[in-house]
């Protein structure tokens, strides 16, 4: 691959073409099913999908078919095929649906407004994960301008992955004799250490989401004259929360929810750990921060990847502060997310959860722990050689750094799944989840000048792999 070449039309790609129909993209607020109900009556997934699909339509790609599949009311599935030069095959992933507005955004920026400034496209779905479908046809039209031969390619865009990928399976299962068994399945959206290499992903933890609930009266009543009889349902939360969780330190008490870290994770995590440095934690808004009070890089990266954590990430039953008089609260409902180690059944995990919150509840309440989603963790199967130097080689050529493998906090519930359908495929997966891109926060911005560096890689990694397949390897 011509490198120098390959570059320009990446940078007009990009410029002239992508980062408009981008800006269009980001002004659809096309929430995901479990942040828009009426997904379906609002037309804004249609709205996307059409978008994306003209796009694709617009592309000089030859034995290119695209095509919008939707069944029994599920989430539209964009779906391309990509004629090669090879009766292999690889698999390309990603999702158009996005996170719900939040708040906090800059008074100039907002989630549905699109805003490029130094180098960055802000708005929803930006960095999450409105670019994989343009790197990779931009990569596809690198490699049919200098002719470089491919394997036959199936590009898969979800629309309900940040409620789970429910539709997946189904589409999955009802696309196989097209999918067939690719040898090679390629993610864009993952997260990246920095802006400056090629960061490839190498697990990802499981999560656990349920609802804690804890039931004392029936209705509210005046906390002088019933607190010391009734107890306080926040109270017995954090009494229960405290079965799971060492109150003063975050660490997990239950064993069961541990697994063993390989020497192979804690060797690359070393590597990522050196170069992130301090970053590792300073790259989130803190408010207030005491750098001595923290483990070492390398310590905080395992416990981020490889640790069992708990957090409470909503509640029921809280009035606001404005409203919030002398009653004493009937019930407390605590959204809480586990997530899990790589290899950990996270059902199995939910189970074991539940009986520890359930067992002897304080008297006089009612217990109830209900998981409502559990996602199994990744870990990518041991990569081959053609793989590792492929990688290699393409963050030399693109970023003129080396790679890096790293595990992720984050879940991708997709890669379970096709781990387990394809278990002899390796595994691509890398993104641009950098620092402070904050996806599903305020503020979300995709890095511009990495989305074209990271589009270089990818086609280098495809024609890599027709090559490497040819040889049998």
């Amino acid at each position: 691959m011509q490198i120098k070449i390959a570059t320009k039309t990446i940078d007009h790609t990009w410029d002239k073409s992508i980062i408009p129909t981008m800006s269009d993209y980001i002004k659809i607020p096309n929430k995901s099913p479990s942040f828009d109900k009426d997904w379906q009556k609002n037309g804004y997934m249609d709205q996307a999908v059409k978008l994306l699909k003209k796009w694709c339509e617009s592309q000089p790609i030859k034995g290119m078919t695209t095509e919008v599949i939707q069944i029994d009311g599920r989430t539209p599935l964009l779906f391309i095929e990509i004629k090669g030069n090879s009766d292999d095959k690889v698999l390309l992933y990603g999702h158009y649906d996005k996170q719900p507005e939040f708040t906090g955004w800059r008074d100039d920026l907002g989630p549905w407004k699109p805003v490029v400034e130094d180098g960055k496209l802000y708005g929803r779905g930006s960095a999450d994960d409105g670019y994989a479908l343009f790197s990779y046809l931009t990569a596809f039209l690198i490699l049919q301008e200098q002719n470089i031969p491919h394997a036959n390619c199936v590009i898969v865009l979800e629309g309900c992955e940040e409620s789970g990928s429910y539709d997946l399976p189904f589409y999955m299962e009802k696309l196989k004799h097209k999918i067939d068994s690719p040898s090679l399945v390629v993610c864009l959206d993952a997260e990246c250490g920095n802006y400056e290499q090629l960061w490839c992903t190498s697990s990802l933890r499981g999560n656990l989401v349920g609802v804690l609930s804890v039931d004392v009266l029936s209705e509210g009543v005046h906390s002088g004259s019933a607190s010391g009889i009734v107890p306080s349902c926040f109270r017995i939360a954090r009494e229960l929360l405290n079965r799971i969780e060492d109150p003063e330190t975050g660490n997990i008490l239950c064993s069961d929810l541990f697994t063993e870290i390989s020497e192979k994770t804690m060797h690359q995590t070393k590597i990522a750990s050196d170069i992130l440095s301090d970053s590792v934690y300073k790259k989130f808004p803190w408010v207030s921060l005491e750098e001595d009070s923290y483990e070492t890089p390398y310590d905080l990266m395992l416990n981020n990847t490889w640790k069992p954590i708990l957090s409470v990430t909503g509640a029921d039953g809280l009035p606001n502060n404005e409203i919030a008089g002398n009653v004493l609260l009937p019930n407390l409902h605590l959204k809480l997310s586990f997530r899990l180690p790589p290899p950990l059944d996270t059902e199995a995990a939910g189970e074991k959860i539940k009986k520890i919150l359930e067992h002897k509840p304080p008297p006089n309440c009612r217990i109830k722990f209900e998981p409502e989603s559990a996602m199994s963790g990744w870990e990518a199967p041991p990569i081959k050689n053609w793989l590792e130097d492929s990688i290699s080689e393409a963050s030399h050529s693109f970023f003129n750094k080396p790679s890096v493998f790293m595990g992720a906090g984050v879940s991708i519930p997709l890669m379970g799944l096709l781990s387990e359908k394809f278990p002899k495929a390796q595994f691509l997966v890398t993104g641009l989840l950098g620092p402070n891109s904050n996806a599903h926060g305020p503020n979300e911005f995709m890095d511009i000048e990495t989305a074209k560096k990271l589009t270089g890689c990818v086609a280098k990694i495809i024609a890599d792999h027709h090559l490497n397949s040819n040889k049998g390897n």
